[in-house]
């Protein structure tokens, strides 16, 4: 049983300037939310509230005919796509006699399926257990307090509650080390990748935007693409060619969500940091989707947790995906708008239509800044030709009798070493 809610009459918590999402594609998204972890979604309604009860979240009238609802469909659990308080969360569930989650637990349901790495498993135990903190009190509801008081006259409630919290924040503590950890290697990991002349561009975006597609499609790679939300959760990594000869590195990452809490982002800064630490960030829109503008404030909004502005027009390109869902006229109307350069670059993942064009403007951002040089180098000079090859990019080769004549993109932390050791074989 699926219960999405639409606060009608309630002002909006979020700023004024946020793009408001259709009670119809909330309840869509419920759905779709719902239906990635293998639940049958027997009834599926938008309930309209006029103001929030701190007990029920919903009106005594409305808790009774979701009641009979659920008795009818024999329904085992109901979602409500709002966040519940603890109290609210048991309250409905003595009414509904079903488990009830809210979005927060159902999207931690999602993330626990989709985890299949070891740092995987950490991130989401960890959001899970900071989650679940606050909600001890309807854990140990067998040895709950039955009376107050001191020494032998209270319940042993309480103590268990304690005990458990304590618990909890020791196995929190002892994730977080080991993330640290994670986090140290991937540092490393990125460190040696730089001393590798390839920069590193990121794919981002809403989830079921059709990253892992994209990526399949620009890498030649097999990773899970479903039309599924969180079909992604653990980074991917692969080599990708650039249409004059050069290499980068792309990154798959987790999508984002609307109302995604601040301690989810937190539990998978791990995972995000490669975002962070890219040189190029593609925003990946569903541009046939109606919601798209809204989820793009999403998007956005998590890369601002992220400290990265997601306006940034040199570090941050819009890449507009799934043009092949679009009906001729739109289709038609949305290639004039993208006439002006600079802007967002229109493909298809699935049929590979505009993906060359893409790489081009991957190619051109990246760039910026980079001297391209051209050098002939004796053939005595193995060593440094070696040095070349790693630590700037190779664009071009060609061995003569005059010796190895290069083409070299100089990243700017290489420029002082390369004009050091290179400079005097520079050509031009």
């Amino acid at each position: 049983m699926l219960v999405p809610i639409h606060t009608g009459a309630r002002p909006s918590e979020t700023d004024a300037g946020d793009i408001a999402r259709t009670p119809e594609a909330q309840l869509a998204e419920a759905v779709g939310l719902t239906e990635a972890i293998d639940l049958d979604v027997v009834g599926a309604f938008i309930v309209r509230l006029s103001q929030l009860r701190p007990a029920t979240l919903f009106g005594k009238g409305k808790v009774e005919e979701i009641k009979l609802r659920v008795a009818t469909e024999k329904a085992d659990l109901v979602v409500v796509d709002h966040a519940l308080s603890p109290v609210q969360q048991r309250n409905l569930e003595k009414e509904w006699g079903a488990k009830v989650l809210d979005r927060t637990a159902l999207i931690l349901e999602i993330f626990g399926a989709r985890a299949r790495t070891r740092e995987g498993a950490l991130q989401v135990e960890l959001a899970h257990l900071k989650w679940q903190k606050s909600r001890l009190v309807r854990t140990w509801t067998h040895l709950e307090r039955q009376r107050g008081g001191f020494g032998f006259l209270g319940g042993p409630g309480e103590t268990q509650i304690e005990a458990d919290r304590r618990l909890i924040q020791e196995r929190i503590a002892r994730i977080e080390r080991d993330l640290e950890e994670v986090k140290r290697t991937r540092g490393l990991h990125r460190a040696n990748r730089k001393k590798v002349p390839h920069p590193t561009v990121a794919l981002v975006g809403y989830t079921n935007a059709g990253k892992s597609t994209l990526f399949n499609r620009l890498t030649d790679a097999d990773v899970l693409s479903q039309d599924l939300l969180f079909a992604t959760l653990d980074p991917t990594l692969r080599r990708i060619k650039l249409p004059h000869g050069g290499e980068a590195i792309l990154s798959d990452t987790v999508g984002f969500i609307s109302d995604l809490p601040t301690h989810l982002v937190a539990a998978f800064r791990a995972t995000l940091e490669e975002v962070v630490a890219a040189d190029l960030i593609l925003h990946v829109r569903d541009i046939s989707h109606p919601d798209s503008d809204a989820q793009a404030a999403d998007v956005a909004t998590t890369l601002d947790l992220l400290d990265i502005d997601a306006r940034d027009g040199r570090r941050v390109v819009e890449v507009w995906n799934k043009i092949d869902a679009l009906d001729p006229e739109r289709r038609a109307r949305l290639q004039t708008s993208l006439a002006e350069a600079g802007g967002p670059v229109a493909v298809s993942a699935l049929t590979g239509e505009g993906t060359d064009a893409l790489l081009a403007r991957i190619e051109a951002e990246l760039s910026v800044g980079r001297a391209v040089r051209r050098l002939v180098v004796p053939v005595t000079e193995g060593e440094l030709i070696a040095w070349l090859h790693r630590s700037v990019e190779v664009i071009g080769r060609q061995d003569t009798d005059d010796g190895v004549r290069l083409e070299v993109r100089i990243p700017p932390r290489q420029a002082d070493l390369f004009r050091a050791r290179a400079g005097r074989y520079v050509a031009d």
